[in-house]
């Protein structure tokens, strides 16, 4: 008989322990990844706190912002300049396997924690530096945030080039370049990590922000290289009764699908449609026929049909109907978590893995709350140390 049948799948980091000097988005949605597959993770704050804790939504005084990208954290906050804090921290990297850090470039070293110094310490250790540029270049040392990384690397002139009507960069406030460094570091980490079992040894990563939004960009990295094709199809919104639609017919069986859908098989023998090249070439013509069609139904009934026809689509829909959707609570996207104003939602990893758990933790730290702990329980500190540590304003 399986003895792994009947169990609770445990989780794939137990063990793993990381010490993160990261605030903002990028650094913080790596390390909650972490932390949600089972990462014992440190969050190492200034005196003044991560300063998304003060950003809304804010609930009697906790941000729920901030309970979202930090989730499953232990916090201790201190005075990184303080000498004696850093021979602290200093000591707590010789147990932990991972430090991430979203700084720039220089800021660690100035502090005495940087890469060379704690792999001195501890060889094992896997060091990762978030930054918008990465740690060379001429760049290097501009300060970045990701709407600036979005202007950047080219993202925001190729969505305005796709928009026929604009005549300026669109205005955003989705954070991609966070959202997307922050992954790619989850998986820098990991791949380091299995490395180290193979090797024994530790290592740096240095991670950037422009790079890994100029990845994104596969079709126009190429087209820019070799310019003068055909455009390629535009995906644009169907105006329906009540809103709007994105239908996506992008192979020959998805075009009879269509066809049959909207109820006109005719346009099957059409010269203009005849052939994938063909749809290509006259592709606005083919959806603003299809829009014929969508506007005079509702988006849900136009999603239904089309749906049902199997014709790739989707109907646009708000946030609020988003986290009501029966597809994400059949998955468990979504889990609670709390602080000290409440419960609410936050997505877990959008993968599952059949063997281990993954999953937010459903705690949110206050500022500080584990610090004199770590130091007492993992450095041996005694109680009078660490209150003098507090009265010194060296910790909280």
């Amino acid at each position: 008989m399986d003895e792994q049948a009947g169990r609770e799948p445990g989780d794939a980091l137990a063990g793993v322990r990381v010490l993160d000097f990261t605030s903002v988005m990028a650094g913080p949605f790596a390390t909650r990844m972490l932390a949600d597959l089972g990462a014992d993770v440190l969050k190492i704050e200034s005196l003044e706190g991560d300063q998304v804790r003060a950003r809304p939504p804010v609930r009697e005084g906790h941000s729920a912002y901030f309970g979202h990208l930090n989730a499953g954290k232990r916090s201790l906050a201190c005075n990184l300049k303080s000498p004696e804090m850093r021979d602290l921290i200093q000591r707590l990297a010789e147990s932990y396997d991972v430090v991430v850090e979203n700084f720039r470039p220089g800021v660690m070293k100035r502090f005495g924690l940087d890469y060379e110094t704690l792999a001195a310490i501890n060889p094992r250790l896997i060091y990762c530096s978030i930054s918008g540029y990465g740690q060379q270049g001429p760049k290097a040392h501009f300060p970045a945030y990701a709407p600036v990384i979005h202007a950047a690397s080219g993202f925001d002139m190729v969505n305005l080039h796709y928009q026929d009507d604009a005549s300026r960069p669109a205005t955003s406030g989705i954070f991609v370049a966070d959202v997307l460094g922050g992954t790619h570091a989850f998986g820098a980490i990991q791949t380091a990590l299995f490395q180290r079992e193979r090797t024994g040894k530790g290592q740096y990563i240095d991670l950037s922000m422009l790079e890994a939004m100029v990845g994104m960009l596969v079709f126009e990295t190429q087209e820019a290289q070799f310019p003068g094709g055909p455009r390629r199809p535009l995906y644009t919104p169907l105006r329906t009764q009540d809103g709007f639609v994105m239908v996506a017919p992008t192979s020959p069986k998805n075009f009879e699908q269509l066809t049959e859908a909207v109820g006109h098989p005719e346009w099957r023998e059409d010269a203009r449609f005849l052939t994938n090249a063909d749809r290509n070439a006259n592709w606005a013509t083919m959806l603003s026929l299809v829009e014929e069609w969508t506007s005079q139904r509702s988006s849900a009934e136009a999603e239904e049909v089309l749906s049902r026809h199997g014709v790739p689509c989707g109907r646009y829909r708000e946030m609020d109907e988003v986290l009501a959707d029966p597809q994400l609570a059949v998955r468990g996207a979504m889990s609670s978590v709390g602080d000290a104003a409440g419960s609410y939602l936050v997505p877990n990893p959008p993968f599952t893995m059949s063997g281990s758990r993954v999953q937010v933790r459903p705690f949110v730290s206050e500022l500080g709350e584990h610090g004199a702990a770590v130091l007492e329980e993992e450095l041996g500190l005694g109680e009078e140390a660490v209150m003098a540590l507090k009265d010194a304003g060296q910790l909280l």
